[in-house]
């Protein structure tokens, strides 16, 4: 698995997403809880970017029409939203946030 580093960990705010582009894909990075996930940033409803909503326990929010994932596997638990969004595993280096785009789920 290879990682790619993403952001440093002194860029991110707790419940704040970070959006990042890797390789071409966006992701949102999102410390919460005291833990660090990635999501891929755009919603599986709507096309429109998931860092632009609000994190809660440990969920990320769209804006657009209020479908909720979960950070940990990207599953919906609030409609419009049926379908998951990919997350990709994360490993903290020092301040370097890295993120694999190998699909977790």
């Amino acid at each position: 698995m290879t990682f790619v580093r993403a952001c440093g960990l002194g860029e991110l705010e707790e419940d704040t997403p970070k959006r990042v582009e890797l390789d071409g894909t966006p992701v949102s990075i999102v410390q919460t809880g005291g833990e660090v996930f990635a999501i891929h940033d755009i919603c599986s409803h709507a096309n429109v970017s998931l860092s632009e909503g609000e994190v809660d326990d440990c969920h990320i929010e769209c804006w657009l029409h209020g479908s909720r994932f979960d950070l940990r596997s990207g599953k919906p638990d609030a409609l419009p939203a049926t379908r998951p969004v990919p997350v990709y595993p994360v490993k903290i280096d020092g301040d370097d946030v890295l993120v694999s785009l190998t699909q977790e789920s």
